[in-house]
């Protein structure tokens, strides 16, 4: 599918609006999208909350998911915290990793800015029939 036209479908992610979450580029089976820390994002010990981290691993698996033009949800997925941050900006690469006509699975790292990994992602989804349609 066009990357202009996921990248427009993707706009209306309204949660990933709300929380500052940048679409960086789609691929072919990928995605990558960033997040700069902010106060909010901050847990009560002063890391960036899991739940920021889990969001923006989530969103970039989505892209990545459906960037074939078939509407594509996730049916399991898991996060693995490595290492806390705690200011600059989050990086989320999703890479697919096996796809076939109704199952994918997908890999996203988010690296903080030395590039060191903080969370590792894995998730798995299921490829509908319906086609992503962007007005």
């Amino acid at each position: 599918m066009e990357v202009d036209k996921i990248k427009k479908f993707f706009k209306g992610d309204r949660l990933a609006e709300y929380l500052g979450i940048e679409l960086v580029d789609v691929l072919d089976g990928g995605a990558i999208a960033r997040l700069d820390i902010r106060d909010e994002h901050l847990n009560g010990i002063g890391t960036v909350h899991g739940g920021a981290i889990f969001t923006l691993a989530d969103f970039t698996f989505a892209v990545a998911a459906n960037s074939h033009g078939r509407v594509t949800v996730a049916i399991n997925v898991s996060i693995s915290f490595m290492k806390a941050a705690t200011t600059g900006t989050l990086t989320a690469t999703a890479k697919e990793i096996s796809l076939n006509p109704k199952l994918a699975s997908y890999t996203v790292n988010v690296c903080d800015d030395e590039g060191d990994i903080v969370a590792i992602f894995q998730g798995m989804a299921y490829r509908k029939r319906d086609k992503i349609v962007v007005d």
